[in-house]
């Protein structure tokens, strides 16, 4: 059994005074999609279906170069792909800048590569895949003002790359955590990411 790092051990400051990006896209009425990788689809997807705004999250595969993508050979690492979330949510109500936050203060620790803690491979490296010109402008914006920030202990080693195919993952990876709260990689890998989410962000959990 492997075992994360508890995310924000990067951050030389609380989670709570990571800054809000000084660039985000404009309001839209339109449902928003965001793709990001961050260690283990299971923990990832497990933080962003407690926020407010989001709709649905789907973990998958994104960023390889072969033409199909499944569990097994994704963990190889012989695809290239990595352990995606694909998020769609209401900008009405949160912003891709704020999902960007979470991703960058609780989510996953940001400065691991090709890593997170002892989940070891390219399939679990940080990456943000935007959709259009738009998102990687923010994100491209968001790396280097927390850069700039020195608010980590070392350089972010988020990649921006393009999102190309997504594979939706099978079908037993969706709600893991909620669905399986008793094994022992939810309990102390998943759910401290959670944890530190609505110690940190608890203004923007969905309502009980």
């Amino acid at each position: 059994m492997t075992v994360c790092e508890i995310p924000g051990q990067g951050l030389r400051i609380a989670p709570r005074d990571v800054p809000d990006p000084a660039q985000d896209l404009a309001p839209a009425q339109d449902i928003g999609e965001a793709v990001l990788a961050g260690g283990c689809f299971w923990c990832t997807e497990a933080v962003f279906r407690r926020l407010d705004g989001v709709a649905d999250v789907q973990p998958g595969y994104a960023g390889g170069a072969a033409d199909a993508a499944n569990y097994k050979a994704v963990c190889s690492g012989s695809t290239g792909h990595a352990e995606v979330i694909r998020i769609v949510y209401d900008p009405v109500k949160i912003s891709y800048g704020q999902l960007l936050k979470v991703f960058f203060a609780v989510a996953h620790d940001p400065t691991q590569k090709d890593r997170q803690g002892n989940d070891v491979g390219t399939q679990y490296r940080s990456a943000v895949f935007p959709l259009d010109a738009a998102q990687r402008e923010v994100v491209g914006q968001y790396i280097r003002q927390l850069d700039a920030a020195g608010i980590y202990h070392a350089p972010i080693a988020t990649t921006i790359e393009p999102l190309g195919a997504f594979f939706v993952a099978e079908s037993y990876h969706h709600d893991y955590a909620r669905l399986n709260p008793g094994q022992s990689y939810i309990r102390f890998v998943s759910m401290p990411k959670v944890e530190k989410l609505e110690t940190y962000f608890g203004e923007r959990l969905k309502p009980a």
